[in-house]
């Protein structure tokens, strides 16, 4: 159900449009649909909303109630519409909780009539807006999502070293944009001190920040949370070290409290009790060690020793990080102790700022469709039909 607490109204283009354009110009653009659907893509999408706001775009702004999507919002002071949640890992209800998510978002999409719909893979948005006729971009960096069958978007944008032919939607019209999908936001990283006195954290700590696995995703390798173990044991070990431990949820976060409850305890292994924004958490920690892959790319992207336990399919992105030697693939319980480098890093003072070529590239073509239906000339690919 919706949220009322993060509730906007969509239909209200002040509400939407922080810019000085007038209403007449904002009332003029083509409205769209932007679905928050998972964790990252809050900071994702943040400099794309900004960037849509400025040109006079109308937002419809969705969300669903996912690991911490929530706080996140609440973190970053987003304002937008909670429709639907997280039905589990086994595949029936994820099924039931997509299809009812869609029948959630209906009278709201219905209400609004965005004219052009854009996620980072929400399905329920996919879904609906092929049923509408709504166009669609799906944006994806990891090839092996799994299909909607004969149901796709209109349009999809992807990395340009995530090869165009192996997406799930090969149907679509395809942008590949440079660079990779964190190179969108971690430019933007305003580096915050106090967090790791919010911590408890001090000058003598060897920082080390693990994401677990996401354990109910359908991409899950059960070899994770074995190495996840391994790590873990390994860290508590050293004397030095005090891990920052990063559930994907409720659930998960209590079993790894009971699991490792004497730990957690001695304040060896740190759980921070609400969401930290994450680009600064890792930009104070020494390394990374993560079983999914958007946290491995923000620290590759950061210059942050990183370390991937994934253990599904290894996608063109990690592959690409770990061949240039920015991430390092952990495959067994060896590598945990063999590959692993426990070494303080010399502290930086600001995060280098570059062209932002990602996010140029991905709203020239958000615009570009929504206002001639084409990508740019310049970036268009076309699969096979």
């Amino acid at each position: 159900m919706v949220d009322p607490k993060f509730s906007s109204e969509a239909d209200s283009t002040s509400d939407v449009v922080r810019s000085s354009v007038s209403r007449r110009t904002a009332t003029a653009r083509k409205k769209i649909w932007i679905d928050l659907d998972n964790s990252p893509h809050v900071p994702f999408f943040l400099p794309i909303i900004e960037q849509l706001q400025k040109k006079g775009y109308p937002l419809l702004l969705t969300a669903r109630d996912s690991y911490q999507v929530r706080d996140l919002l609440e973190l970053h002071q987003l304002r937008c519409r909670v429709i639907g949640g997280h039905w589990g890992k086994h595949r029936v209800l994820k099924i039931i909780g997509t299809c009812w998510r869609v029948l959630q978002l209906l009278p709201v999409v219905l209400k609004s009539r965005p004219e052009l719909a854009v996620s980072h893979g929400s399905r329920a948005q996919i879904i609906l807006s092929f049923l509408l006729r709504v166009p669609s971009i799906s944006i994806f960096d990891y090839e092996f999502t799994a299909k909607l069958g004969w149901i796709h978007p209109t349009w999809t944008f992807s990395p340009q070293v995530v090869p165009a032919s192996g997406s799930a939607y090969e149907r679509a019209h395809s942008l590949q944009y440079p660079g990779l999908k964190e190179d969108v936001y971690v430019p933007q990283l305003k580096v915050d001190s106090s967090l790791k006195r919010q911590l408890g954290l001090n000058t003598e700590d060897l920082i080390v920040t693990i994401r677990p696995p996401a354990t109910e995703a359908h991409y899950h390798g059960p070899e994770a949370e074995v190495l996840l173990d391994a790590v873990l044991q390994r860290l508590v070990e050293r004397r030095d070290v005090r891990v920052i431990l990063l559930p994907r949820n409720e659930r998960q976060e209590q079993a790894l409290r009971a699991k490792w409850h004497g730990w957690i305890e001695r304040r060896k292994i740190l759980i921070p009790e609400r969401a930290v924004d994450g680009l600064n958490l890792i930009w104070l920690s020494d390394l990374v060690i993560s079983g999914g892959g958007t946290m491995n790319r923000e620290a590759a992207a950061l210059g942050i020793p990183v370390y991937s336990i994934f253990r599904g399919k290894i996608g063109a992105v990690d592959r690409y990080l770990s061949d240039t030697g920015r991430l390092t693939l952990i495959e067994s319980a060896g590598d945990v102790h063999n590959k692993i480098m426990l070494e303080r890093r010399p502290p930086a003072m600001q995060v280098s700022s570059t062209e932002n070529d990602a996010l140029r590239c991905i709203v020239n073509g958000i615009v570009s469709i929504a206002e001639g239906q084409s990508l740019p000339q310049a970036s268009l690919q076309t699969a096979a039909r």
